[in-house]
């Protein structure tokens, strides 16, 4: 009689990604990046940032991503550090993903950064593009620099600036190489409008500038594509398929044009919770943020937060998951993790499982 074969030996389990949004991370450090868990209210309203913090923490642990894109990480300057607040985040909450990584320091207190597990993954800042002079260049200079384009096809270039330079990031996970770009996409709403006159205005300028922040990473994204590169871009783009008016006026949004469905197969990327918004305009359609409107005393919910691939990566082994404490059934089913969603942030958690 023959003996039965030995089950085979199981393979790497899938390696997680993940892009949340934590809504004013920084201000739950002190200068020295130590954590403020205390009573005192944090930036998110009639929440402490002792409450925000345990709920982060409850949120990370639950995700067990090998690598978190971060954005609205901790501030970055001559005083704070971005590195040093997030691992001591990661130390307090025993977390898998305790090394940092980040890029360009952003002009805000919003900064894009990289936490992950390093007995998993090599991660290191490679920014592409050369570096433009202080007038700004065409084509897809280094993303801390300056690009010149004629947003308005009117024969005059503009210069654009990203506010948060998205993270390029050189990876290794089980031997395979790829490239991440985190993103944080300029903002739509239009702060400082008093009269109906300067919401338009405003809105319009905002929207102009998020588009073509958008073409600048769409550049990018074509030259990974073309140089046959496994590419993931994740964050926040504060825009989705029909979220607003002024996608009337422009004729696309900014993420259509970082998918890049005018584009051949070849040169796409891929995210199916984009695809599904795109599909139903009117309908049903996945939500990555919640947001409190005052004058309709009401919860908006939006599509803003993605994680797109190449190709290459788009297959049926791979797994893209919103954590949204009431659409997702896991989630919704363990009452302490769907109340530390509601109270870590006004965006969710995306992740993507990837069987390499």
């Amino acid at each position: 009689m023959t003996a039965p074969a030995p089950p085979a030996a199981p393979g790497p389990r899938p390696l997680r990604l993940a892009s949340f949004n934590v809504e004013w991370f920084n201000a739950l450090f002190d200068d020295r990046g130590r954590l403020l868990e205390d009573l005192q209210l944090s930036a998110r309203y009639k929440i402490s940032r002792a409450e925000q913090l345990t709920a982060l923490g409850i949120v990370f642990t639950a995700l067990d991503a090998d690598g978190v894109m971060i954005i609205e990480a901790p501030d970055q300057g001559t005083k704070r550090s971005t590195v040093t607040a997030l691992e001591n985040f990661a130390r307090h909450y025993g977390l898998r993903c305790r090394k940092a990584l980040h890029g360009f320091t952003s002009e805000t207190e919003q900064e894009i950064a990289f936490l992950y597990d390093p007995d998993r993954i090599e991660a290191r800042h490679d920014p592409q593009g050369a570096p433009a002079p202080s007038q700004g260049a065409a084509g897809a200079p280094r993303f801390d620099t300056g690009l010149r384009a004629d947003l308005d096809q009117d024969g005059v270039e503009e210069l654009i600036r990203f506010s948060k330079p998205p993270l390029e990031i050189a990876l290794r996970a089980d031997g395979r190489a790829l490239r991440l770009i985190g993103v944080h996409a300029k903002s739509k709403a239009p702060h400082g409008a008093v009269t109906p006159a300067e919401f338009t205005r405003i809105s319009i300028e905002n929207r102009r500038k998020q588009l073509a922040e958008c073409l600048w990473l769409r550049r990018r994204i074509e030259g990974h594509l073309a140089a046959g590169e496994s590419l993931i871009v994740m964050g926040d783009f504060n825009d989705g398929p029909g979220i607003d008016e002024y996608e009337k006026l422009f004729g696309h949004s900014g993420v259509e044009i970082a998918l890049g469905l005018d584009q051949p197969p070849a040169m796409r990327l891929h995210d199916p919770h984009a695809e599904m918004a795109l599909q139903s305009r009117i309908g049903i359609a996945p939500t990555t943020a919640r947001f409190w409107l005052a004058p309709q005393k009401r919860y908006f919910e939006a599509l803003l937060d993605f994680i797109m691939v190449s190709p290459d990566l788009a297959n049926d082994r791979a797994d893209w998951r919103i954590w949204h404490p009431f659409n997702d059934p896991g989630a919704m089913a363990v009452p302490e993790l769907r109340d530390a969603l509601l109270t870590a942030s006004d965006h969710f958690p995306v992740t993507l499982d990837l069987a390499l």
